[in-house]
This record gives structure tokens, C-alpha cells and sequence, in this order.
């Protein structure tokens, strides 16, 4: 399908605290486009108004989003230019906005990014936990059966894990992570991230769980990055789960199950039967 080019749906980065870090672009695209859809106008008219702005504003959030998108859609179909933004930083990270972007790219509309403060990326930049490599979690599901389950398939994974949490289950959140990956899982807190009272707190999670309401004040919004889980590689339960399935399976087979299994890379076990 031939791109609309009258109609274009602008995804907009906001200031995650400093106002100050809303880009020039930004600034551009939010004091021309013709109505802006955000999470919270309160929020946004007070953006608008510290750049002196002055943009019609329908509000869009996980309440409304089913029942707001076809209107927004016929608006970009028609050959108006809206704006999607969420309270703070980049939308559909945690925030609504997905429906209106895939509904817009499935009819031709373009969809532009103007990319921004980022509180997934800030934490990490700054949180002294190896983050080459990272999960981004959002908020754990509030059903302890639901949230014991998200963090069971977590237990065995490498990478860093990011996770969103508000100050009055950030206790309680800790725990369950200390218990799920171990009281001396290393990890970071960001709290209230390019904001006057800026904090890193850095420790283990049981540490830091001890830490919450005495130096780590339970006030404004907070990012948790755990540091990812390390492999345990046991070669020898590695060879014998390969000769057990090699007796059955085509090598090949054998070698790619025991890897499922174990964990222990393809090469490594490789060598390792070599060697026999």
C-alpha cells in the first residue's frame, strides 16, 4: 500500500524530570503538528506551556486507547499531523500508544519517531551494572501468582533486567527479587532520574531492600537494574546428557539438545566430545 503522505503520526521523547532535555526537534514538532495525544494533559499542557505552545490536546491512555484510536486514525487519514507522547520519555515502553502506531502502519499513514529521554536507557548509563546486554521488564504484574511466575522465568537470565516500580511496593519488590535470584544478586536503584534529588543506590538486592525508608527515601519514581544471572557450566553432567541422547539421536540432534539442556555452548560441548 502506497504511503498517505498528507497525514503523519510524529512518537515524541518527553523529559523524564529536567525540562531542559526536551529536544529541539521536539520543541519543533509539538509547536506545529495540529492535535497532540497525550497520557496525561495536565502534564503535557504544563510542556506546552514551558515552550510556549499552544496545540489542541485529546487525551490517550490505557483506559481509552481501544475507543480513541479509530478517532485519531481518521484524523491522520484526513491529512492532519498528531503528536503521541506518554507522561515522560519515550511512548509504548510501559506506556499506550501501540494500537495507534500499528493501526496507522497498517493503513499507509507514516509514522515518525523523535526520539528522547529514555529512563530505561538513562538508569543503565549510569548504574555501574554491566549493561551491554538487558531485558526491559516494565512493572511487574501486581497478582502475586502472575508475579511469581514472570520472575520464574527470569531466575536464569544473562542479561541485565530493568524494571519500573513505584515507591510504595519498592520494598516489597526487592524482596521477592532477592528471594527469586538470590539475597546477593548485584543491583542498582535509580531514583528520581534527571530531577533535583537524583539518586543511585548500589548494593545487593537484599541489601538494598534493608536500605528502603532509612537512606533511600520511599519518594518518587524509581528504576531497578538487576545485574543478569552468570552461567554455571557443568561439563561433565554435559557429557553424560550427550551420551545418553547420542545412543538414540543423530549426533547433530544429540548435540544441539544437550545445549538446549544444559545451558553449556555448542562449541564447548563440541570440543568436549571430541576429546573422548
Amino acid at each position: 500500500m502506497a504511503p498517505n503522505t498528507s497525514g503523519t503520526l510524529f512518537v515524541v521523547g518527553t523529559p523524564i524530570g529536567n525540562l531542559a532535555d526536551l529536544s529541539h526537534r521536539a520543541r519543533e514538532v509539538l509547536s506545529s503538528v495540529d492535535l497532540i495525544a497525550a497520557e496525561d494533559t495536565r502534564r503535557t499542557r504544563t510542556l506546552l506551556a514551558s515552550i510556549g505552545a499552544n496545540v489542541p490536546l485529546i487525551s490517550y491512555h490505557e483506559h481509552n486507547e481501544s475507543k480513541r484510536t479509530p478517532e485519531l486514525l481518521a484524523k491522520l487519514a484526513a491529512g492532519e499531523r498528531l503528536a503521541l507522547v506518554s507522561d515522560a520519555g519515550m511512548p509504548l515502553l510501559s506506556d499506550p500508544g501501540w494500537r495507534l502506531v500499528r493501526g496507522a502502519l497498517d493503513v499507509g499513514i507514516r509514522v515518525a519517531s523523535v526520539p528522547g529521554p529514555s529512563a530505561i536507557t538513562a538508569a543503565l548509563s549510569i548504574c555501574g551494572v554491566a549493561a551491554d546486554r538487558f531485558v526491559f521488564e516494565g512493572f511487574l504484574p501486581r497478582r502475586a501468582g502472575a508475579r511469581r511466575a514472570r520472575l520464574e522465568g527470569l531466575v536464569a537470565e544473562q542479561r541485565a533486567i530493568v524494571l519500573f516500580e513505584a515507591a510504595p511496593r519498592l520494598a516489597a519488590t526487592l524482596r521477592e527479587l532477592a528471594g527469586a535470584f538470590g539475597a546477593g544478586r548485584a543491583a542498582a536503584l535509580a531514583r528520581e532520574l534527571t530531577k533535583v534529588y537524583e539518586s543511585i543506590y548500589r548494593g545487593s538486592l537484599a541489601e538494598l531492600a534493608e536500605r528502603i525508608g532509612d537512606d533511600i527515601p520511599i519518594k518518587g519514581e524509581f528504576v531497578i537494574v538487576v545485574a543478569g544471572g552468570e552461567v554455571v557450566v557443568d561439563a561433565a553432567e554435559a557429557e553424560r546428557v550427550y551420551a545418553l541422547l547420542v545412543a538414540e539421536l543423530p549426533p547433530a540432534r544429540a548435540l544441539a539438545l544437550t545445549t538446549a539442556i544444559t545451558g553449556v555452548s555448542r562449541n564447548l560441548l563440541y570440543r568436549l566430545t571430541r576429546l573422548r
